[in-house]
């Protein structure tokens, strides 16, 4: 039996959040108990920062496998046969991310080694949130501007539909207001749809895997036909959404709304706003930047990047 007991690993949150960012020091406190006189060879602390993604595809003898692996930093602070101090991590490194294909995950580990023993380990996980979002306005929306809302425009001959959000950023929680002017000529009902998208992209090998779902969905009333209205839309975001995920070479994230109308046996014209999901400490140091409006086309809608398309007079 091991004379070595309770081992314990605590750190000190920085916020209300519990985040660690680049830069940040951790401290803490490691205990233990000991039984019995004994022998230790040495006492550490370690931090590590990995990613890893792997997907299949096919099956049976066409099965193809795919895999990535990174570490963003690894260091040690021996507690035991020397003074202990702080390590800080200066590199560009992404968010604490879990997905069905990949997870990006730091840990803080404490371990007790023993000669001819095996050593008794204890870990924590790190919730990491990278001050790389501070930048995510000049990535979204290249173009300067003064409003701090976007609008996007589609318009055929029968049917008219202009869009506006209220915000191009927001956090987990939030409430979004969307707004459509509908102009329906035709001689059909239907229906305008407002939804929350996520995609992740994970890159591994030369390939590439995409997981694309709605998160939300919330559905206006009929649209009578040879009829205009103005529809108001408050959609929450859901509070475990993950946040906007751009400087990790094998893992990518974003989110867009999706505002379209659903009309039977035609395809259905739709407006897409990129959206930044991000921290609540960091919703106000966003930068005033915004995109002109911008038209989505049905098949030829604008692809869902976070670069939108040349701007388009409503």
């Amino acid at each position: 039996m091991s004379p070595i007991k309770d081992l314990h690993l605590v750190y000190e949150y920085l916020n209300e959040d519990g985040t660690f960012s680049e830069g940040d020091t951790i401290t803490g406190t490691v205990s233990f108990t000991v039984t019995e006189a004994t022998k230790v060879k040495g006492l550490m602390v370690k931090a590590k920062g990995d990613v890893n993604v792997h997907w299949t595809r096919g099956s049976g003898d066409s099965e193809e496998s795919y895999s990535a692996h990174k570490r963003y930093f690894k260091v040690k602070e021996y507690l035991i046969a020397e003074t202990g101090r702080a390590n800080t991590c200066m590199m560009d490194m992404p968010s604490s991310f879990k997905g069905i294909h990949g997870k990006i995950v730091y840990i803080l580990e404490a371990k007790m080694s023993r000669s001819w023993r095996w050593p008794t380990t204890v870990k924590e996980e790190l919730k990491f949130v990278s001050k790389n979002l501070l930048h995510l306005g000049q990535v979204m929306c290249p173009q300067s501007g003064s409003v701090d809302k976007e609008t996007g425009v589609f318009s055929k001959r029968l049917v008219q539909m202009s869009a506006t959000v209220d915000r191009k950023f927001c956090s987990p929680g939030d409430t979004i207001s969307i707004v459509a002017q509908i102009s329906n000529s035709s001689s059909k009902e239907m229906k305008p749809k407002f939804s929350l998208h996520q995609k992740v992209v994970y890159h591994a090998s030369g390939s590439t895997q995409t997981d694309d779902q709605c998160l939300c969905k919330i559905i206006g009333e009929v649209i009578t036909e040879k009829s205009e209205r103005t529809v108001t839309c408050q959609m929450e975001i859901p509070p475990d959404v993950l946040y906007a995920l751009h400087n990790c070479e094998h893992i990518s994230v974003e989110h867009y709304l999706k505002v379209y109308l659903d009309i039977s046996f035609a395809s259905d014209p739709e407006v897409v706003f990129p959206l930044g999901i991000v921290p609540s400490s960091m919703v106000s140091l966003q930068p005033d930047e915004a995109a002109g409006p911008y038209s989505a086309w049905g098949a030829g809608a604008p692809s869902y990047s976070y670069f939108p398309p040349p701007a388009v007079p409503m």
